[in-house]
């Protein structure tokens, strides 16, 4: 199997599988988790997992083609990303963004916002919390990791 492929599939696989023990585990209701979802999980598994291609791959180009594999890896896992969002929020989790919006409500009546601001707040995102939103912020959010990703990591493995 090309490395592209293999390691595309991983890190899609890996992101996808994550998002659904996070919605199992129902912690997509505590927004203070969301750090450890997205930062402390996804970005450092997708950078562990493009660190570890590069470094299998390094022999095989320089930094141009070290660069172009790391994004076109996390192309490929964005799709998977997108899918599984889609599904995920439309069949698996149909409630997820509403329970998310409502956690969000929760978590800022607590910290002493007032009603008409924590309105506003969620007035402002309504776009946003729609399927396709959510999954598009997951699309450009693994693409762009892997973008800075791959331009850090192929200064040193690249083929000398």
């Amino acid at each position: 199997m090309h490395p592209t492929l293999r390691y595309g599939l991983l890190l899609g696989l890996g992101i996808a599988a994550w998002g659904l023990v996070f919605n199992l585990l129902g912690w997509h209701r505590q927004p203070s988790l969301y750090i450890l979802r997205f930062i402390l999980v996804v970005v450092a598994y997708q950078v562990a997992v493009l660190i570890w291609a590069l470094r299998r791959t390094a022999q095989k180009g320089g930094y141009g083609r070290q660069v172009w594999m790391g994004v076109c890896i996390s192309l490929l896992a964005s799709l998977i990303v997108y899918a599984a969002s889609i599904l995920f929020t439309t069949v698996i989790f149909p409630t997820h963004i509403h329970e998310s919006v409502e956690a969000g409500r929760q978590l800022m009546a607590a910290q002493g916002r007032s009603a008409e601001e924590i309105e506003a707040f969620v007035k402002a995102q309504t776009p946003m919390q729609t399927p396709r939103a959510s999954a598009m912020a997951g699309v450009f959010g693994t693409v762009m990791t892997g973008l800075f990703t791959s331009l850090i990591a192929a200064v040193w493995f690249r083929r000398k």
